[in-house]
């Protein structure tokens, strides 16, 4: 196998499944904060922010 033919194959494949990989990771990463189980850790991190105000007060 040449260097070209090799270059070609390893494009058609990240042209083709590259591309699923990389749809299936952003449906899970922008999904993974709505699941059901995940509410108390959300709302802890929006709270997050407010604990603490006193610093260097």
């Amino acid at each position: 196998m040449s260097l070209h033919s090799t270059y070609d194959a390893l494009r058609h494949f990240a042209d083709s499944w590259g591309l699923v990989a990389m749809s299936v990771a952003f449906l899970v990463l922008a999904a993974w904060p709505f699941r059901p189980g995940a509410r108390k850790t959300n709302e802890a991190a929006a709270r997050m922010i407010f604990e603490s105000d006193d610093h260097g007060e």
